[in-house]
């Protein structure tokens, strides 16, 4: 037995234990942000590798086993993507460029005038008169107002310049994505099996149902927003061009920004339907124009419910920070990776809170199908 004079040292406020514990999380701290430093100038082309990855294996499965050689296919695929990287999303991408310029150039030298409305216009039934009174308002006094605007947007377009000067260097990281990713469908599965343990090892037995949802948001929101946009703007475009509509580049891009945010271009497509009736020579090209742009108008509808498993639960606030943030962090590529990002959290979000709903008024645990995941 210790003698009576024997005194007990008195607690410190930090154990031994603890100091150990913060100098380990310190230096795996340090080794996080100097890692994050040193991949930092890949991360964005890992993140779209694994993207591209995850939305287009079904496509390579099925493509595997219709040519019996995994390689192959995987080869195809990239290919494919290079295509339509290399053709309409550089045409979007440089149109986004010429329209820029063109706004500067006439913001910087002459303002765009409204022509007067033509006579005939009168003629029309019931909206003649007062259509043709409110263009006549718009073109006399729309040079007033240009000139006090003017001063104050050019520094929005100087923003638009450095958001159209990362086009090239966008482009140029879609294209080692897509390469990258073509090395990733073959180990596909044994690395969404990696991940799978790593997720199950920090989230216990939900760590399986948070993959497989996060894999099923990457492709609805890739192929069934980003993709559907891509299409309906490139056939948009292809019409601009044809008809001869000025800055046909640009208004494409316009389509491709309204369709991923889920407005849709029809707010567009519409003034543009209205500018072929005044400005074609003939009657039968406005009509051939208006058709065509009402089936764009309309492909998203037709398209959708074909590429996607389940509707897009993302509301549109979400996506547009997604779109509006990862352009302003990302560039041009950021347009597309935020709003996927953005759905990938959000989904996860949702699913974590509704489990946690659920227990808390059951006490068990929800068990979410595998079928609904994939």
């Amino acid at each position: 037995m210790p003698a009576e004079n024997d005194q007990v040292p008195a607690p410190t406020p930090f154990g031994s234990m603890t100091v150990d514990a913060a100098i380990l999380i310190g230096l795996l701290g340090l080794l996080g942000y100097w890692s994050l430093q040193v991949l930092g100038p890949f991360l964005t082309v890992a993140l779209w590798s694994a993207i591209l990855a995850v939305a287009l294996y079904p496509l390579f499965d099925w493509l595997a086993r219709q040519l019996g050689s995994r390689r192959l296919a995987a080869a195809l695929i990239t290919l494919l993507c290079l295509l339509v990287v290399i053709g309409p999303v550089t045409w979007l991408g440089f149109g986004l460029i010429g329209g820029v310029e063109m706004l500067l150039q006439k913001l910087g030298t002459e303002l765009p005038l409204i022509p007067l409305p033509p006579e005939w216009l009168k003629g029309w039934p019931v909206i003649g008169e007062h259509l043709h009174r409110f263009w006549t308002t718009a073109a006399t006094d729309m040079k007033a107002i240009l000139i006090d605007v003017a001063p104050k947007l050019k520094p929005v377009g100087g923003k638009l310049v450095d958001i159209a000067g990362g086009v090239v260097f966008g482009l140029l990281q879609f294209i080692a994505a897509i390469i990258i990713a073509g090395f990733l469908f073959s180990p596909g599965p044994r690395l969404v099996d990696s991940l799978t343990a790593f997720a199950r090892r920090i989230l216990s037995d939900r760590g399986e149902e948070m993959v497989q949802l996060a894999g099923n948001t990457i492709r609805n929101v890739s192929r069934g927003v980003v993709g559907v946009a891509l299409v309906q703007s490139f056939f948009a475009g292809l019409g601009f061009l044809a008809a001869g509509v000025p800055a046909a580049g640009f208004l494409a891009f316009l389509a491709l920004l309204l369709g991923i945010i889920q407005i849709g271009p029809a707010i567009l497509l519409i003034p543009i339907i209205i500018w072929s009736w005044l400005a074609m020579q003939t009657t039968t090209a406005a009509v051939v124009f208006t058709v065509y742009m009402l089936l764009v108008g309309l492909m998203d509808n037709v398209l959708k419910p074909i590429v996607m498993a389940r509707g897009v639960a993302t509301p549109m606030p979400v996506i547009l920070m997604g779109v509006i943030g990862g352009t302003i962090a990302y560039g041009i590529s950021g347009l597309f990776l935020g709003p996927i990002i953005l759905s990938v959290v959000w989904a996860l979000l949702v699913a974590w809170v509704q489990h946690d709903r659920v227990v808390a008024t059951s006490g068990q645990p929800s068990a979410v199908s595998k079928s609904t995941l994939r």
